[in-house]
């Protein structure tokens, strides 16, 4: 185990090829790789959720968000989180070609991963990755899930400020998704306000989360042109803000609790495949004695 205690050492130094390999080690579970993640350094920086659903423009939003934290000089790490392929489970989208110009910034660090059939927008290890960035020295985090409708919850339980991005045309959707959006949304971004019916669409909007103010839970909504790079400017000052105000760190203590909670599921499920899982099930119904319950319990 000597040498993930070297890839630790250097991944807090800042040395990205050591970041690089250590996230590929938790990501595919190699053994010893809780090690690395015991002896990481507490980290704090701020983790950015950018949901919301397909075409809304996220991708061309986090490159114009990593453009202004870099004229800040502040360091960046973005995960960016892909559906995955069905025959090798790796991403299908990569959004670094679309951010191909911040790939070897020397402020800037970029990972395409995979659901690998995650429901929720998100990778089986996003928790433990996140981890790995914070301990290496990054100013921001930001997490661009899949954009799967309402399981996007998820996000929420990891991110500081929840950011979900729609277009003016998204009238229909956003009222389908609006149970779930309320919930999760610290800032609504309505993307390609140059479009149509712009105006009117975030006065809707506006309208329809009238209920989350009365809550007092201070969303904003703002206007972006991201392929302009319009609005972005006021869209950090919100994020600062959100992130500054005194229902964060009641927030905060939530986000860790749902940390652990998964953390501590995840762990307790690990020698429990659905391969063999099947096996039994299937076996177990061949004797003709199959009840859901009490087999289950074999396993409790």
């Amino acid at each position: 185990m000597q040498q993930y205690k070297e890839i630790t050492t250097a991944l807090t130094a800042g040395d990205r090829r050591a970041l690089a390999r250590a996230i590929s080690i938790v990501e595919n579970e190699v053994p010893g790789f809780d090690q690395i993640l015991l002896s990481l350094p507490a980290g704090n920086a701020p983790i950015l959720g950018i949901t919301g659903p397909p075409g809304a423009g996220k991708s061309t939003l986090v490159d114009a968000l990593i453009e202004t934290y870099v004229q800040q000089e502040k360091k960046v790490a973005v995960l960016c989180v892909d559906p995955s392929s069905p025959f090798n489970l790796g991403a299908l989208l990569g959004d670094r070609i679309r951010m191909s110009q911040w790939y070897n910034h020397p402020h800037v660090f970029i990972r395409s991963l995979a659901t690998r059939g995650a429901l929720g927008g998100l990778h089986p290890s996003i928790i433990e990755i996140t981890a790995l960035l914070q301990a290496a020295g990054f100013d921001h985090i930001i997490v661009e899930t899949v954009g799967v409708g309402q399981s996007e919850v998820e996000i929420a339980g990891l991110a500081d400020t929840t950011i979900v991005v729609v277009v003016p045309e998204a009238g229909d959707e956003v009222q389908t998704m609006k149970a779930g959006l309320m919930e999760i949304a610290d800032i609504f971004v309505v993307n390609k306000a140059d479009r149509p019916d712009a105006d009117s669409f975030l006065r809707n909007l506006k309208l329809m989360m009238a209920p989350a103010f009365a809550l007092e839970k201070n969303i904003a909504i703002l206007k972006t042109v991201a392929a302009h790079k319009e609005g972005i400017e006021a869209l950090v000052t919100a994020i600062n803000n959100h992130l500054q105000t005194t229902q964060h760190q009641e927030k905060k203590y939530w986000l860790y609790t749902e940390k652990v909670f998964q953390l501590i599921q995840k762990n307790k499920m690990r020698d429990i495949s659905k391969a063999s899982l099947k096996k039994d099930i299937q076996f177990a119904m061949q004797e003709n004695n199959f009840q859901l319950y009490r087999f289950t319990q074999q396993y409790l």
